[in-house]
């Protein structure tokens, strides 16, 4: 498996390659749509540069594909997700949606029990809702240092410097929802139910 998962990363590059000379798109033009530098543009199409998912979203945002199309999914026309993981630098993506465009759903595992990682927060454009299903998740963004329990969740302007890790030496599961620049993940709350005076004491149990 994770020989399929290397030869999946290393096909990015001429994925990328091609849709920008498709699209006929300079790597400036590329930059000043995405944020991504021109140098670090180059090093991605031409494998000198590990792709991240900081980096992918927003490529494929500008490119109008879905992630798992840029590296290599099953192709679309079956129904079902084809939850196809990507793993770099130990942490795990799996791919929720297929569509390309929209708010992007992934789960994210980030490995517990390494020496833990310096926060190096990044920009780009959009806007990133984080739900933790299980561990800490510390958040860094912007002048704010949080730490987030199962059960808890944080939105926010991906123009912001932030960057998101394990907040000890335990693993943690998160679900990411990723939307280009202002698109929002909403979220719908039950109605509160109308009650009179006297419902109070007959609505245990």
């Amino acid at each position: 498996m994770d020989h399929e998962l290397d030869q999946a990363l290393d096909s990015v590059g001429p994925r990328l390659r091609a849709l920008r000379r498709q699209r006929e798109t300079t790597l400036t033009d590329l930059s000043a749509t995405t944020g991504i530098s021109v140098s670090t543009l180059s090093r991605l199409e031409t494998g000198d540069r590990r792709p991240t998912l900081e980096l992918l979203l927003p490529l494929a945002k500008a490119h109008g594909v879905s992630l798992d199309e840029l590296v290599d999914a099953p192709p679309t026309g079956d129904p079902r997700v084809h939850l196809r993981p990507v793993t770099n630098n130990g942490m795990t993506m799996i791919p929720l949606t297929r569509r390309a465009g929209g708010i992007q759903a992934f789960k994210m595992v980030l490995p517990g029990g390494g020496v833990r990682s310096e926060p190096d927060p990044q920009t780009h454009e959009g806007y990133e809702w984080l739900y933790v299903l299980n561990g800490r998740l510390r958040v860094v963004l912007g002048e704010h240092d949080l730490v987030l329990g199962p059960g808890e969740a944080a939105e926010f302007d991906t123009r912001v410097p932030h960057w998101f890790g394990t907040a000890d030496q335990e693993s943690v599961e998160i679900l990411s929802l990723f939307g280009r620049q202002g698109e929002r993940a909403h979220l719908r709350a039950r109605p509160k139910a109308r009650r009179s005076s006297g419902d109070s004491d007959q609505e245990s149990g």
